[in-house]
């Protein structure tokens, strides 16, 4: 098999296994719907495996060609085209990895659910749409993988479709991502209009230098650098997707889809595209402090106070949820420090985590009948010790522990903020240490409040859950799940559900360790990801003082991060296990700051009133003065109503009596004498 079709088998199986599942599913059943999506997925895990082994082994080579030609028009032509290198083959695999994981783990998960076939359909397709994304090689196939992931991202979001909650969610993430993907769509336009006319990555990145004090207009009197304005709106569009402040509303209430799915969203599909975008574009960025800056800012402020968000949190998928929002701050800062590799780097290691944290999450929710309120928990451990252990290493992974893999992804972030030059690196230096405190205090609050401590299921069985079923028959017939009754006790998942779970602890756990040296200080990304060593010396000078994982890990002893997370473990194992009370006299005490945190920075009420309510008003009266009274009213309404008067008028003339006709006419004939004569008298 040669390379293209080998490249093009890994995008088209994940698809192969949709069409089947959403067309034929009703006529093959679930279980033939399930076997061939995951077989669909398999087939393209593998191959990108080998894709992957061949890079780091040294013997792949780039692959960087068109594969179909679809429109030719004005002497351009778009292709669709794959650009296949290090960066490539590592998000290959983490995609379809994590994609896999999720499609077992749904077995377990959706057993129940009427909607079964749809939502196997759905996540194969999402999978490649994400495909195309990571493996396109030029602007107009990345922008069709970005429009993909986000229309089927609204369709497994609101996958539920009659829950109204479900509808509002899928509805507020679609429109949220417009407006980065407007941003996004004006950078591309920049690009196609400065950059030679072509969209693809190379010709792009070979024209950037000379266009580097290249300048635009954007308001009368007023040059911009144009590197500067086209990364910027790039980078709206990855506010966008990989929902950075103040585009990240739409992150927290896509928990409204299934759990599966959240895990396939906020590990290693939707939200990194992105990240990975960024680095994609490195050489464009590395022209620009300006935008760097920009990403910088907007990144540290993502990491801290979406961390602060997770901490209010009694759902136990939302504690999730904020954390990746959090996290996705992390790579967004490494981005705006140049640290490219460093980013992806971290992508890989959360893909695995936080996989398994939601996975994790949905376990739990299993064993507790659909409860997902954290207040109802408590004691798990014995009940679901494969989901406890689990847990843990995805906890301690996240919170930065030594030679778990979020160690090395996130001290290495905070090390290469810490050798940054730009202007914003001091108080993106200050979120990412603040950070780790309360990464680490959210996370094992949580995992204290579900594993440990006393058994709360008994005092307040089924107060909150998540609806399992896609019609309001299906979830009245399931009341009876949501929520531990008098006399039900948690039980374990079943081993499609914890399977998956123990296959992510194991590259939770043990990735980092092995693939920093290669992957961030090595030169598996030498010539895909660019840096200018000489505006942007941060990496060059962490290279030299890195001597290798071990001697990383024993260093850390000595660092701030690591005494501050172990401080939020401990902080939160006193409040929620010793000293309940402490947590609620602060929630007394500092009720407003709880309020504020609590309604998420009143964001979505300020978006509601400024720009919901703002464009109902505006569109209001477009309608009323407008349309009603301008164009219906005066002109449509109006020409009519001035015909009528002006017939009503004539008609009073058409009496039908000839003595009114010959009137009219002898007035007529006395005004044209008058008319003709009365000059010739005057003279």
């Amino acid at each position: 098999m040669d390379m293209k079709s080998l490249y093009l088998l890994i995008a088209l199986a994940p698809l192969a296994g949709s069409i089947i599942a959403g067309l034929f599913g009703w006529a093959i059943g679930r279980r033939a719907s399930h076997v061939v999506t995951i077989a669909g997925v398999a087939v393209s895990a593998a191959l990108s495996l080998k894709v992957l082994l061949g890079f780091l082994n040294g013997s792949a080579e780039v692959f960087n060609g068109p594969v179909y030609t679809w429109l030719t028009v004005g002497g351009y032509e778009y292709s669709v085209g794959f650009l296949v290198d290090s960066l490539t083959a590592m998000m290959l695999v983490v995609v379809t990895s994590v994609s896999l994981m999720v499609h077992i783990y749904t077995i377990g998960y959706m057993q129940d659910d009427p909607g079964y076939q749809r939502f196997f359909s759905y996540i194969s397709l999402f999978t490649f749409s994400m495909l195309m994304l990571v493996m396109s090689n030029n602007f107009v196939q990345l922008f069709f993988g970005w429009e993909a992931v986000g229309l089927v991202s609204y369709l497994l979001i609101g996958f539920w479709f009659k829950r109204p909650t479900a509808v509002f969610a899928n509805l507020k993430a679609f429109l949220v991502n417009r407006v980065g993907d407007f941003g996004f769509l004006l950078g591309i336009g920049l690009v196609l209009a400065y950059f030679g006319g072509s969209l693809n990555y190379s010709d792009v990145f070979a024209a950037a230098p000379v266009l580097a004090h290249k300048t635009i207009e954007i308001i009368p009197g007023q040059q911009w650098s144009l590197l500067t304005v086209t990364c910027i709106l790039l980078f709206i569009g990855a506010m966008g997707k990989s929902a950075q402040f103040p585009l990240h509303v739409w992150l927290p209430d896509s928990m409204e889809g299934p759990t599966p799915i959240s895990a396939l969203i906020h590990a290693a599909t939707m939200v990194t595209a992105g990240i990975f975008m960024v680095s994609r574009m490195s050489p464009l960025f590395e022209m620009s402090d300006t935008a760097l800056n920009v990403v910088m800012v907007a990144g540290s402020i993502t990491a801290l106070f979406m961390g602060f968000l997770g901490i209010v949190q009694n759902d136990i998928k939302r504690v999730v949820a904020y954390s990746t929002l959090s996290q996705l701050g992390y790579m967004t800062v490494a981005l705006g420090a140049s640290a490219y590799s460093v980013a992806m780097f971290h992508v890989m290691t959360h893909a695995f985590f936080k996989a398994l944290l939601f996975l994790a999450a949905g376990s739990v929710i299993i064993g507790m009948h659909h409860d997902q309120d954290m207040r109802n928990m408590g004691g798990l451990r014995k009940y679901m010790p494969i989901t406890w252990l689990t847990s843990l290493l995805g906890s301690l992974a996240l919170i930065g522990t030594p030679f778990f893999s979020g160690f090395y992804s996130k001290d290495s972030i905070i090390e290469a903020v810490a050798a940054s030059h730009l202007s914003a690196a001091g108080f993106a230096y200050f979120a990412v240490v603040a950070g780790v405190f309360v990464t680490a205090f959210y996370s094992f609050r949580m995992y204290f409040l579900v594993f440990h401590g006393k058994e709360r299921w008994m005092e307040n069985h089924g107060s909150h859950h998540e609806h399992h079923g896609d019609s309001d028959e299906e979830e009245v017939s399931h009341d009876h799940h949501h929520g531990l009754g008098p006399n039900d006790k948690p039980h374990e998942s079943p081993w499609v559900v914890t399977l998956p779970l123990v296959l992510l602890a194991i590259p939770s756990v043990l990735v980092g360790y092995f693939a920093i040296d290669k992957l961030v200080y090595g030169d598996f990304f030498k010539g895909v990801i660019s840096v200018n060593n000489e505006a942007h010396p941060g990496m060059e000078e962490l290279a030299h003082e890195f001597h290798g994982a071990a001697a990383m890990t024993l260093h850390s002893f000595t660092t701030l991060p690591l005494w501050l997370a172990i401080a939020g473990v401990v902080v939160a194992w006193y409040f929620y296990m010793k000293a309940p009370h402490i947590p609620a006299a602060i929630k007394e005490k500092c009720a407003p700051i709880h309020k504020l945190l609590e309604n998420k920075y009143y964001l979505d009420e300020i978006y509601f009133a400024v720009f919901a309510k703002g464009s109902r008003a505006i569109g209001t009266f477009f309608w009323k003065v407008g349309d009603m009274l301008l164009i219906d009213g005066l002109v449509v309404n109006g020409t009519a109503k001035l015909v009528g008067w002006f017939s009503s008028v004539v008609r009073r003339a058409q009496t039908g009596f000839i003595y009114s006709y010959a009137t009219a006419m002898i007035i007529g004939v006395l005004g044209l004498m008058t008319w003709w004569f009365l000059p010739l008298i005057l003279r």
